[in-house]
């Protein structure tokens, strides 16, 4: 099987083979290989029904979960054929590892990649806020919007230049050349929003206050009951900006979805806090595979 670098003549037969896999994780959204594609410097190669991905990252290779519908695959000839010294793929959704390590009866190692577990919530209860786990969210939620001067727009191509100078503005206040998380997610931005006409299924919001642009929210219809939440940044100066951009967001563009998938913690403590307080209805959890032949 031939492997070549990520090009966005791969979306739209990528983006095929996504849409039937079984269980969905973000991490192979088409707009988060692409996204964060010079980070990772991932190669693609389609064989066997799958798509398969390589990362290469520091010197070293990795190998992404295939994506595409997995029950149709004859597994026990095709890891062997492609992986005769065996194979470790990261990332792996929990269908996908308990298939496999069914398959492959003793031979399959599996480790929790707790830090990649993906938070999925219901859109109504993001919205609503209801009830007493939620009045905090509810209450700096209710400051924000007595700015008088608030308003949220659908974002636009038209408005991806403003949104790039609040993106600058933010990576000025957080210092991103400093940390190198924040440096690769500011690229990763900026590769989405300067191909907002070219990638499918984007769509986002802002939030103005008098006039300026104080939260902006990339978001992506990942299937017929989901969306992803890609970035979101807001202007802490205004305080609830982060529950305002949250719900407002959902509120507005949500309609027809019962599910978003707001991503990983990273494993940082104070992500993790932030997500869990939100009180996610599930995770997509995923495992590091090890397969010997």
């Amino acid at each position: 099987m031939e492997y070549c670098p990520l090009s966005l003549e791969h979306q739209h037969p990528y983006r095929q083979l996504l849409s039937v896999t079984p269980e969905k994780s973000s991490d192979y959204s088409f707009v988060t290989l692409w996204g964060w594609h010079s980070y990772a410097g991932y190669e693609m190669g389609f064989g066997h029904g799958l798509a398969w991905l390589k990362i290469n990252r520091e010197g070293k290779v990795f190998r992404g979960c295939p994506v595409g519908d997995w029950s149709k695959v004859d597994w026990e000839r095709v890891i062997p054929e492609e992986f005769p010294e065996g194979a470790v793929f990261e990332r792996v959704p929990s269908g996908l590892a308990s298939l496999l390590e069914r398959t492959f009866p003793g031979r399959v190692e599996l480790e929790p990649q707790r830090a990649e577990w993906e938070y999925v919530y219901s859109v109504k209860d993001l919205v609503e806020l209801q009830g007493n786990r939620y009045h905090k969210k509810k209450n700096l939620l209710r400051q924000f919007l007595r700015n008088q001067g608030w308003v949220f727009e659908p974002m636009e191509q038209e408005t991806i230049p403003e949104v790039l100078a609040m993106q600058a503005e933010w990576c000025a206040w957080k210092d991103c050349s400093g940390s190198e998380s924040l440096a690769a997610e500011n690229v990763a931005v900026k590769r989405v929003l300067g191909n907002w006409d070219r990638l499918e299924g984007l769509l986002g919001g802002i939030i103005r206050v008098d006039g300026a642009i104080v939260a902006y929210t990339v978001a992506e219809r990942f299937s017929t009951d989901t969306l992803v939440i890609h970035f979101e940044k807001g202007n802490q100066a205004f305080k609830g900006v982060y529950q305002a951009i949250n719900q407002v967001f959902l509120e507005q563009e949500g309609e027809g979805f019962a599910w978003v998938n707001r991503q990983q913690d990273a494993g940082e403590p104070g992500m993790r806090q932030a997500k869990l307080s939100y009180h996610p209805s599930r995770f997509v959890e995923k495992f590091r595979v090890r397969i010997s032949v």
